[in-house]
């Protein structure tokens, strides 16, 4: 067990008679085998429990008591006198130290990450080191062999691309050869509208405020990329809300959507240039209504895209999106494999869609199955394709990540508009 300060014990959780703090909601219990020896892992999506954190998978039997309504006192009536009173809180302390209780302690160090992180004039990449090298030498070594490798498209003169967000370790060829159609650009001002993953975990903080902005220097092992500060200025503060633009960046902190495109730019292009992030959150409501809150808000922003920067000859858009999640992981009851042959045509429909340029077109073909597969590009597309509506698209790639340890799957594809 890890030693703590006198100032971290002080928080922790520390009472016979008061009800346990409850294990988090939030957090995925994943059985896992590590050299021979079962184990609970636990995934926190918003990174805030300890990293690599595990249990021996017996111990689901206590965390199952820990319901926010039993005490210390309440557990030693039920274990028959095999462990002490002391040892039970000892080990209580523990999971609240790795973040694992939705206690007093975890609220102050979950309100602490997320200030620290707003505070800071830097985003710190999420997948260094795990989706790609975290080293330059061996991350520029592991992107030459790819574009040497993959098949890439011929450069042209394009004004945006679609551009898959999934994991480079199996999905490194699409990533080629999207980003090798716009190798020979040189914008200075690059706006990423992405998917944001994240944001409805925030509570109500992104309710109203479907585009969330940053304003950070992103760091990556290959370059780092400042932020351009026009935006800010050429939205009056007035505006914020009519529009739905949140500075409060929060979101960022633990997501990839954005970065694994900068992972890219930084490989290809050698020229300066300033970027845009721009996260945005579900878009549910315009597949029900033409006439919603959301679209209001998304056509006010996207009139103000197009009018701002829409004749701007250095700006340029990446729009950060995959296709359909299915399959049990994502909350299906038939496996992946079964819902292929219905997935692959809708996906068809909706590249196609997103192609024509017409936004109307991809709504009504996001409509056919009301997001039954879970399309996560759908609202940085939508959001692109209504600012610029009209634009001429042609669909580079479609591939698909088949996990049939867990019997289920995600498509993605890209689309370069001219």
């Amino acid at each position: 067990m890890l030693e703590m300060t006198g100032e971290k014990q002080e928080s922790l959780f520390n009472s016979f008679d008061q009800p346990i703090p409850p294990v988090r909601y939030d957090i995925q219990q994943i059985p896992i085998q590590q050299n021979g020896e079962e184990l609970l892992y636990f995934y926190d999506s918003l990174s805030y429990c300890t990293s690599d954190f595990t249990l021996p998978a017996d111990s689901q039997s206590i965390l199952s008591l820990l319901d926010g309504n039993r005490s210390i006192d309440d557990l030693i009536g039920l274990s028959h006198g095999e462990v002490s009173k002391n040892d039970l809180l000892n080990y209580v302390r523990y999971l609240d130290e790795h973040g694992i209780l939705h206690s007093e302690n975890f609220k102050q160090l979950s309100k602490n990450i997320e200030t620290d992180y707003e505070q800071s004039g830097y985003h710190i990449s999420n997948t260094a080191g795990i989706s790609f090298p975290n080293t330059p030498t061996q991350l520029i070594q592991y992107l030459n062999k790819a574009f040497n490798r993959f098949e890439q498209t011929e450069p042209t003169h394009a004004r945006a691309l679609f551009a898959p967000h999934i994991d480079p370790r199996v999905g490194l060829s699409a990533f080629v050869k999207a980003f090798s159609a716009i190798r020979e650009l040189t914008p200075k001002k690059v706006f990423i509208l992405a998917t944001s993953h994240y944001s409805g975990m925030y509570g109500d903080l992104y309710e109203d405020y479907p585009f969330i902005v940053s304003e950070k220097t992103f760091q990556l092992p290959n370059g780092s990329i400042e932020s351009n500060k026009d935006f800010r200025r050429m939205l009056s503060p007035k505006k914020w809300d009519k529009i739905g633009v949140s500075f409060r960046d929060r979101a960022h902190r633990v997501e990839h959507s954005i970065e694994l495109h900068l992972l890219f730019l930084n490989h290809i292009w050698k020229h300066d240039f300033e970027i845009i992030p721009i996260l945005i959150s579900g878009m549910d409501e315009l597949l029900y209504s033409d006439e919603s809150h959301k679209q209001a808000q998304m056509e006010t922003f996207a009139a103000f895209l197009e009018e701002t920067y829409g004749n701007d000859p250095e700006a340029f858009f990446l729009i950060s999106g995959d296709l359909s999640h299915f399959g049990k992981k994502f909350g299906d009851s038939e496996p992946a494999k079964e819902l292929l042959s219905n997935v692959q045509p809708n996906d068809q429909l909706v590249l196609n869609a997103g192609a024509s340029g017409n936004p109307k077109h991809l709504i009504y073909a996001m409509r056919e199955t009301y997001d039954k597969y879970r399309i996560c590009g759908f609202p940085p597309l939508v959001t692109f394709l209504t600012a610029f509506s009209g634009i001429n698209g042609e669909v580079l790639s479609y591939d698909l990540w088949d996990e049939q340890e867990r019997e289920s799957a995600v498509t993605f594809g890209s689309i370069l508009f001219q």
